[in-house]
């Protein structure tokens, strides 16, 4: 979340700043802000004011006992003092409930660097690797493509409905190959630390990165007893979401910076409103799998290392041999938590268009605020961490990207040289 000190000092520059994003409605009620603050600054001063008597008629009380008086009529007013006090506290700590409330809808401000623009169409592409395959025979889909080699829709609508896919043999081979592929780049060449996590996570870690509250409706619930007012845990949409939330509450030192973390998992996405958009083949799934990238680093490199992050998941798609563009994304464009973001756009050849494959997001110390992730800087203060987060990359993707772009005029696909020792030395899947 925001810091409210940042509110409190500057309102009109936020509120501008949020008014880049170009939503159709405010983020930040700014009235019921403006409201709520006038009215936190005069009862915190009148709870400091009756704090302040309390103590010095108990001083009284002190002395007049020592010297055998009579105290009752000033316990009488610290009675009053008591009751009064108590009512201001507990209508303070309702203020101080409602603006952090208020404020863990409020998206993260873009940074100076990221381009202005309403949506996707001011997007900036920034640079292009590989140049898209000329063919001398009709291009197929990944869909038509797949099918010999056992990528099954049929069956996984079947099993769970639109959306999930059931893979077997060449397909199933292949996704897990490109998986282990992937993370043995991030790890073994970019220093990443292999995890496993949970796909089951509590409320609280989702408020942590930034799921909940608003996007409660794009995520999958686990209901406890069939009752969906207990739903206080979630299948993950990314492990990023585990992963950022390995530091939660803690001071970590200075020197344990940065901290790179990376894991295959599943990741459960409703993606509620989006019907109607890739309903064929594997491009929008409930159910897809992911590499994901984590960085916990000290604000001063937090804007080198998401361009490093970058260059980590355009390594795995040069590698792959798969065209792509590099893109920043405009103000409009930008997800809930980030301050900048680069999305990374592989070449498919049936669709003529590149489409994304990765996104790799600076949240500076927006996520670190709501999971209060700190560190103790030379001074020996505290301070917040910046929090990144990448694809490296979505799997399905990648396996759509191969089968289109290494397909042959026979059906068959070639194997990415860099894929051959996960598939036993295999050259073509056919």
């Amino acid at each position: 979340m925001l810091d409210i000190n940042q509110l409190r000092r500057d309102l009109a520059g936020v509120t501008a700043r949020l008014e880049a994003r170009k939503q159709p409605q405010p983020f930040l009620d700014v009235p019921r802000f403006t409201a709520l603050e006038t009215e936190r600054k005069t009862i915190q001063t009148r709870t400091e004011d009756l704090q302040a008597q309390r103590n010095a008629f108990s001083k009284q009380i002190g002395q007049l006992k020592a010297k055998g008086q009579d105290t009752a009529s000033v316990m009488a007013q610290v009675s009053g003092i008591g009751d009064a006090l108590k009512a201001s506290a507990e209508r303070l700590e309702a203020i101080q409930a409602e603006l952090a409330a208020m404020l863990m809808g409020v998206p993260n401000l873009p940074h100076d660097s990221v381009p202005a623009g309403t949506d996707e169409a001011a997007n900036v592409e920034v640079r292009r690797w590989g140049t898209p395959r000329s063919f001398d025979f009709a291009v197929k889909d990944h869909v038509d493509l797949g099918a010999p080699l056992g990528l099954d829709f049929d069956t996984g609508a079947r099993l769970s409905g639109s959306r999930f896919t059931f893979l077997r043999g060449p397909a199933a081979r292949l996704h897990r190959a490109l998986a282990q592929f992937m993370l043995d780049t991030q790890t073994l060449e970019h220093g990443y630390t292999e995890c496993y996590t949970p796909y089951i996570v509590n409320r609280e870690i989702l408020e942590g990165t930034g799921q909940l509250p608003k996007f409660k409706e794009d995520m999958f619930w686990v209901l406890r007893g069939g009752d969906e007012a207990q739903a206080e845990q979630y299948l993950i949409s990314t492990s990023e979401i585990p992963l950022t939330n390995t530091v939660r509450e803690q001071i970590l030192d200075a020197a344990a910076l940065p901290i790179r973390l990376t894991a295959h998992s599943p990741c459960f996405r409703s993606e509620a409103g989006s019907a109607g958009r890739d309903t064929r083949g594997m491009i929008r799934q409930h159910q897809f799998d992911k590499v994901e990238m984590v960085q916990i680093v000290h604000p001063d490199s937090s804007y080198d290392t998401l361009e490093q992050m970058v260059g980590h998941a355009e390594a795995i798609l040069q590698k792959l041999e798969l065209p792509y563009r590099v893109v920043a994304l405009c103000t409009g464009d930008l997800g809930f938590g980030s301050t900048k973001t680069y999305d990374l756009e592989v070449w498919l050849p049936a669709q003529g268009t590149y489409r994304e494959i990765s996104s790799c997001s600076n949240c500076e110390a927006f996520q670190a605020r709501r999971m209060q992730a700190r560190f103790r800087n030379a001074q020996g203060k505290t301070e917040f961490v910046h929090t990144l987060n990448g694809s490296g990359l979505a799997v399905g993707r990648a396996l759509v990207a191969v089968l289109e772009n290494h397909q042959r005029a026979d059906g068959s696909v070639a194997v990415p040289a860099v894929l051959r020792p996960y598939l036993g030395g295999l050259e073509v899947l056919r």
